[in-house]
């Protein structure tokens, strides 16, 4: 592993990935059967690890304003479950999107940057750093 890929960057972004694969499979499946409850637990499951794990990911010892986004992960998958329970469909699904595209696919390309690890470590693979 590279220097600053670390065991909980790895736990991170192996999370965030199968977060991201489970999520577009739930999304295209029937919705409210036995599967998409049971998938979609296994989603929120993985999205809890991958906000959590950021905890122990921090760059010269201290949180970043990325870290604001775990936060609102959390707030959102805490509503999107609730809503679930009490039978709101629509907010859930609202809920659910958002915690997709806001965690998984906005803070996915804000990694890609050149200046952040994952980043770096793409780009130089590349042989464009």
């Amino acid at each position: 592993m590279q220097e600053g890929f670390t065991p909980a960057v790895a736990v991170h972004v192996a999370a965030a990935l199968a977060a991201m694969a489970l999520g577009a499979i739930v999304f295209f499946r029937r919705k409210g059967s036995f599967a998409h409850r049971m998938l979609g637990r296994a989603w929120v499951a993985l999205m809890l690890l991958t906000a959590v794990s950021t905890c122990w990911i921090r760059m010269s010892g201290s949180f970043s304003w990325i870290h604001g986004l775990s936060v609102l992960t959390l707030l959102g998958l805490t509503s999107a479950v609730a809503y679930a329970i009490r039978g709101d469909i629509a907010r859930h699904l609202a809920s659910m999107i958002a915690v997709y595209v806001g965690a998984l696919v906005v803070a996915g390309a804000f990694t890609l940057l050149p200046n952040r690890l994952l980043g770096q470590m793409l780009w130089s693979a590349l042989g464009v750093l």
